[in-house]
């Protein structure tokens, strides 16, 4: 016992040791301003939606890109419908976009779907015909604004740019606030952070935009595994490219109600960065100690975070059950597996209840439901540590996941007026 609980303190170091530098993230929004803006100049863009099956949100996706106030003669709006057994593809198009149908079962993932669109979309229009490309999830929203303000950090010459994720059901249930409270707590104290330091940010699933020169640099669309998203992300930042970021462009997206649905995209995540560790793993640490801190503050917050999780657990694991059959010394093997657990609770607890106070505006739901989901935030984190372990001999494919929130931008806003109004009565 004594020396599991050595092991579980060396853990506990080298974790704060290497994320103690993540506390200034937490501080630098409140005493950093960001630089002033280049003039903008106004770019054509093309808008790509990979849709499986969802004709419940698509179309106030797709009004939503519409009713921006932008012109919008220079945003063509392309929907790929990858293996639709629905109306997804007859609804996109009735709706304005241009819509391409796949078939493919062999290929399965967001990834796949971009890369065909997005060949697609060279073979039908010129190559120069668009500045840059968004990609969005079919059930996102975005506020009247969104391409305007991004329009503006594309402008100051950001080539990669993602921006401010907030959510459609935040007062679903726990398991929607903590999807919720994550994202952020990451658009805000993380990549907002790093915009404003100077340093690069992190493309986080949906709601981002990238130049036509990256896309020509990689040659197209040439991310497979199960996270697309941080593989482009860790590719372009050990390239040395500086992903930007926008706090004022605002997107909404549905997260999971069900816990069988988040363990099975939680689980993707986590096979998705061993996938990328394996293959980025070698040259980040080349870039790490060249001195790139971008490539060291992806490396920690994402592929040793789930090392450390892993070995936490390797670790403890076999040594609690030893001393839950035995019944020797058992006060001290629970202590010994509870602390770390109970740290974590605390720790995550106080990084939900910052993120709520400074969100608390944007986050829609009740004030009560806003201050409960805080104490259940660290439960919501701390599942992920099971969930990482299994990823390391479980067989992981892509599934996707359903979605029914088809409610409109203007929706999320009249609920809005309604709880105001009756918290004033």
């Amino acid at each position: 016992m004594e020396a599991l609980g050595l092991i579980n303190l060396i853990i506990s170091v080298v974790f704060f040791i290497c994320f103690s530098y993540q506390i200034v993230y937490f501080m630098v929004p409140f005493f950093k301003k960001g630089k002033p803006h280049k003039p903008p100049v106004l770019h054509r863009y093309a808008v790509l939606i990979p849709a499986r099956n969802e004709e419940t949100v698509i179309v106030p996706l797709i009004e939503s890109i519409k009713n921006q106030n932008y012109p919008s003669e220079l945003v063509t709006i392309f929907v790929v419908a990858d293996n639709c057994t629905d109306s997804t593809a007859e609804l996109a198009r009735n709706s304005g976009a241009v819509v391409f149908e796949r078939f493919n079962r062999q290929k399965i993932g967001k990834g796949y779907a971009l890369d065909y669109l997005i060949r697609k979309i060279h073979q039908s229009y010129p190559r120069d015909a668009f500045d840059g490309y968004f990609v969005f999830d079919a059930d996102n929203l975005l506020d009247e604004n969104y391409i305007a303000e991004m329009n503006q950090i594309f402008s100051d010459g950001y080539k990669i740019i993602t921006s401010y994720r907030n959510s459609k059901n935040y007062g679903d249930n726990w398991i929607s606030a903590g999807y919720s409270l994550w994202l952020l707590e990451e658009s805000k104290y993380f990549n907002h952070a790093r915009m404003l330091l100077n340093t690069s940010c992190s493309v986080s699933g949906t709601g981002f935009l990238f130049s036509r020169e990256i896309l020509e640099k990689t040659g197209g669309w040439k991310f497979f595994l199960l996270t697309e998203d941080f593989e482009f992300t860790v590719h372009h930042v050990i390239e040395g490219e500086k992903i930007g970021y926008c706090s004022t462009a605002v997107f909404y997206d549905e997260q999971p109600v069900k816990f069988s649905q988040a363990c099975r995209q939680r689980m993707r995540w986590a096979k998705g960065y061993l996938q990328v560790t394996k293959k980025y793993g070698m040259e980040l640490l080349k870039r790490i100690f060249k001195g790139s801190f971008a490539c060291f503050d992806i490396g920690m917050a994402t592929i040793l975070a789930v090392a450390l999780t892993i070995l936490g657990i390797t670790i403890n694991l076999p040594v609690a059950i030893a001393g839950f059959c035995s019944g020797d010394n058992l006060m001290m093997t629970l202590k010994s597996v509870l602390q770390p657990l109970v740290n974590a609770y605390l720790m995550f607890a106080a990084i939900g209840a910052v993120t709520t106070i400074t969100e608390w505006k944007r986050i829609h739901t009740s004030a009560l439901k806003k201050i409960l989901y805080i104490f259940t935030f660290p439960l919501f984190m701390l599942t992920a540590v099971p969930i990482s372990f299994i990823a390391l001999f479980k067989k992981v494919e892509w599934q996707p996941i359903y979605h029914n929130k088809g409610i409109t931008f203007q929706e999320i806003r009249d609920a809005d007026k309604k709880l105001l109004k009756r918290i004033a009565s």
